[in-house]
């Protein structure tokens, strides 16, 4: 081999050796871009935690608080309506006063007596004193005579003709019921007006259903 050919494999080993030093500089450049970008994300993932756990305090301090509400609330309506049960019970006392009064005045051996007369006459004075007692605990009874059925204080047991009213109206009190404060303690049991039906169409109907059956 001659001396120029001999230059000229050098030059080429040196231009190859050139080349492959650059793609290493570039190799390791990109690398180190990647290590900065990995770096930059290191530096912001802080910033994302902090905000995770201030998200996670204000949801913390949010259910407290609805806690602190729904205890204080609990707290109020047992104080306000705890002796709903006992009320409830108590009531029979005055159910009770009814049905002897009934009793009494419907007995023939006692109508028309001055016993039975002096016996009603105490049997109310109770009556009143315990529906005093109740008011004063904020138990009071239902006003409910002639006026139109309400599903949330009122219980219609019965309908009773009667064209002298509206359909709908209360025309017969079966159970007195009382609310506590603003809530329900139980309903009135009631019988409710319906018009009169016609009679003679009533009759008619029935025969044509049996003819036809």
């Amino acid at each position: 081999m001659d001396k120029e050919q001999q230059q000229n494999t050098l030059e080429e080993e040196n231009l190859t050796n050139k080349t492959d030093h650059k793609s290493t500089e570039e190799i390791k450049d990109s690398s180190e871009t990647d290590a900065k970008i990995e770096e930059e994300k290191k530096e912001i993932a802080p910033e994302e935690k902090i905000r995770e756990l201030e998200d996670k305090l204000a949801r913390a301090f949010a259910e407290m608080e609805n806690q602190r509400r729904r205890f204080e609330k609990e707290k109020e309506d047992a104080f306000e309506y705890g002796g709903s049960s006992f009320a409830k019970e108590a009531l029979n006392l005055i159910d009770n006063l009814e049905r002897s009064k009934y009793n009494l005045e419907n007995d023939e051996k006692l109508k028309n007596t001055e016993a039975l007369n002096k016996t009603l006459e105490h049997l109310n004075i109770i009556k009143q004193d315990l529906i005093s007692i109740f008011s004063k605990n904020s138990i009071k009874p239902i006003d409910c005579l002639n006026k139109k059925l309400d599903p949330n204080f009122h219980q219609a047991m019965i309908e009773i003709e009667d064209d002298q009213k509206e359909p709908g109206t209360i025309v017969q009190e079966i159970q007195k019921g009382f609310t506590i404060k603003d809530r329900l303690l139980r309903p009135s049991l009631v019988g409710v007006s319906k018009k009169t039906e016609d009679k003679a169409k009533q009759t008619a109907e029935n025969k044509e259903n049996k003819e036809n059956n």
